[in-house]
Parts: structure tokens; C-alpha cells; sequence
């Protein structure tokens, strides 16, 4: 995980040095794979399947998690594992990727090379067969083609199709963990979750920066609650669930009540994958 770390941001430093303004073609080319990457964690791993929000039909989940792993994403049942782990445990000395006891660079990105993934045997084990499991020997494949595959349209879009491209999308799921999670009022030990309007840029509009809005309800399959805080994961469930793709769609419910939240919680730990509070 260091190696491949290290060889994006030094790829992508090496690309922004040679084509610091890519052409709109190739530009447009990296914000489409970006996009249809960051919809596949959102809507697939984070709101379908970590939380359990939704049901998708099979090709369109199939479809978007081929662009999540492409956009290094890494696994469902990876991601799933580590993201009830989180929520479990969130802000507390037992969170992996807390910036409450481990600070900002350690939640940002030390965590990912320095802690194990949650075990999917424990944390995921609906998130099983062989729809799921195939994506753990694709990955490698999928991650080359990822890195090398803007060689076919030139140089500049290899950096830009790639290694920026790859780097770009790490850090807008990196701040969720570190930014989305400093809020000041937090006590230690307890939930630091907050919203960050600006991210909603990096993010590209797709919801994932209304970070207080997911911790207070993770089980509702829309993430920004009001006009103001565009949710284009939220909409896209929308559309599929009009095509008649996607159903069981949660909604947003009145405000959960400290004492439901801490229910909620204890049977994620507990449990490891179901919350009688509506957490997965």
C-alpha cells in the first residue's frame, strides 16, 4: 500500500510539472472516470452496502463497482469492513483512522498502510459469493489499467487519466476521515463527525463531505438534507430507483436521540454488521 502511494504522488508531481493544464479533452476524460468512481464508493460501497440504505440491481452495482475499484477505491468488502469498523468505534481510541488520538496526517493517510483492514469474515459477511469476491483478484488488474491505460491517448493523458487523476480522488475520501472529523466542541472519545461545505468541490457535489449528516443517520440513503447541501449521490439513487434499478431506498427520518445514537453504536461493535438503530 506505501509502494502504491508513493508512486502516484511521485507520478502525478512529475505530470503536473509536464502538463500543469491538461487539454479539455483529457480533462474531461479524468473528471467523467473521477465521477463515475466517487458515485461507485457512494452509492455502492458507502450507502448500499456499508449501510444497507438501498438495494441495486446487480449490472448497475457490477458497473459502478468496476469504476470505484478503478478509482482506488479498493474492494467491497475491504472498504465495507474498515467503514462499520469506523462507525463502531468512531472517535474513539479504538477508530483506526481517528484524528482525535492519532492527529491529522494519521488519519488523512498514515492509517491506511499502517493499520490491518478490519477482518470482512466479522465486519461484512452479507457482503459475500462470488459477486463480491471477484473483485479481490480483479483489483490488480483493474489498478494497472488505471495507472497505464491513459498511455493509449498520449503522454498527457497518462499522467492525467492516471496518476493525478488517482491522487485527486484519494484525498477527497482521505479529508472525509481527517477534516470531516475535527470538530473543536467534540469531546474526546465521542463522535467528532462534522459537515465541511467546501469539500463539496473536491467531492464533486456528490455528498460525501455532509459528514455529520451521515454520522447522525447512516442509515438514510441521502446524505445532504436540504437544498443547500447538493447531494449528486442522492440523485443518481433517485434516477435508478424512477428506472426501477434500485429500491428499499431509506430516507431521512426525524433526528436520532442521544440515547438511540448510543444504542446504535454498541450494537455495531457488537454485532459487527447490524444496528438496531438503523446504522447499516
Amino acid at each position: 500500500m506505501l509502494a502504491w502511494l508513493v508512486l502516484i504522488h511521485v507520478t502525478a508531481a512529475v505530470g503536473l510539472i509536464l502538463f500543469p493544464l491538461p487539454s479539455p479533452g483529457v480533462a474531461l476524460g479524468a473528471l467523467a472516470v473521477c465521477w463515475l468512481g466517487g458515485i461507485g464508493t457512494t452509492v455502492v460501497y458507502h450507502r448500499a452496502l456499508a449501510h444497507r440504505s438501498l438495494r441495486l440491481n446487480g449490472v448497475v452495482r457490477s458497473t459502478l463497482t468496476f469504476f470505484a475499484v478503478l478509482n482506488g477505491s479498493a474492494t467491497p468488502q475491504g472498504w465495507v469492513a474498515n467503514h462499520r469498523f469506523h462507525h463502531a468505534h468512531s472517535d474513539t481510541e479504538d477508530d483506526p483512522s481517528s484524528p482525535t488520538f492519532g492527529g491529522f496526517w494519521w488519519a488523512h493517510l498514515r492509517w491506511i498502510w499502517q493499520t490491518e483492514t478490519a477482518p470482512p469474515e466479522r465486519w461484512c459477511p452479507d457482503i459475500k459469493g462470488a459477486s463480491y469476491e471477484i473483485w479481490n483478484r480483479l483489483q490488480p488488474a483493474i489498478l494497472v489499467l488505471s495507472y497505464f491505460g491513459g498511455l493509449v491517448f498520449g503522454l498527457e493523458a497518462f499522467f492525467w487519466l492516471g496518476a493525478i487523476r488517482l491522487v485527486f480522488a484519494l484525498h477527497g475520501q482521505c479529508f472525509v476521515n481527517s477534516i470531516c472529523h475535527m470538530r473543536a466542541t467534540a469531546a474526546a472519545g465521542h463522535d467528532a463527525s462534522r459537515n465541511v461545505w467546501w469539500l463539496a468541490f473536491w467531492h464533486l457535489f456528490q455528498g460525501e463531505n455532509w459528514h455529520r449528516n451521515h454520522h447522525e443517520q447512516p442509515r438514510s440513503a441521502r446524505i445532504g438534507w436540504t437544498m443547500r447541501q447538493i447531494d449528486a449521490g442522492w440523485l443518481v439513487i433517485l434516477g435508478l430507483e424512477r428506472l426501477r434499478l434500485a429500491s428499499h431506498v431509506a430516507r431521512p427520518k426525524p433526528r436520532l436521540a442521544p440515547a438511540a445514537e448510543t444504542i446504535e453504536k454498541t450494537t455495531f461493535a457488537r454485532a459487527g454488521m447490524r444496528s438496531e438503530a438503523g446504522g447499516i
